[in-house]
């Protein structure tokens, strides 16, 4: 089973940047891609941010692409979400996340893990 802990949110003025991470541990065993994912409040739906699958491929969403990178050490079993030039509308509360490919190209993540969350604000 794997188990997934966020850090690096916090609170930061707009056009500033954060790095989020996401320590993995555990069986990984059946997981060949994972992503960061954010719900901003109130109510909201989550929203896919960047994903990575086991090929190296990176997906960013159309909404943060430019600004946030995703990348991966496997060395050191760890996810980041590099964050540039934030927004307000950045503010959320931010997931990593792990599961399956899927598709015809095998470049969307069917998600079965879940970490505890990060909190990111953009205020000034």
């Amino acid at each position: 089973e794997v188990q997934l802990l966020e850090s690096g949110g916090g609170l930061v003025q707009p056009g500033g940047s954060l790095r989020l991470s996401c320590a993995t541990s555990g069986y990984t065993y059946g997981t060949n891609c994972m992503g960061w994912l954010r719900r901003q409040p109130p109510g909201k739906e989550c929203e896919g941010v960047a994903r990575i699958n086991s090929g190296g491929r990176t997906t960013v969403a159309d909404s943060v692409k430019g600004r946030f990178t995703i990348s991966q050490v496997n060395a050191k079993n760890t996810l980041y979400l590099q964050m540039n030039n934030l927004k307000p509308e950045d503010t959320a509360m931010y997931y990593c996340a792990a599961g399956i490919r899927y598709g015809s190209t095998g470049d969307d993540c069917a998600y079965n893990t879940w970490g505890q969350g990060t909190q990111v604000t953009v205020s000034s």
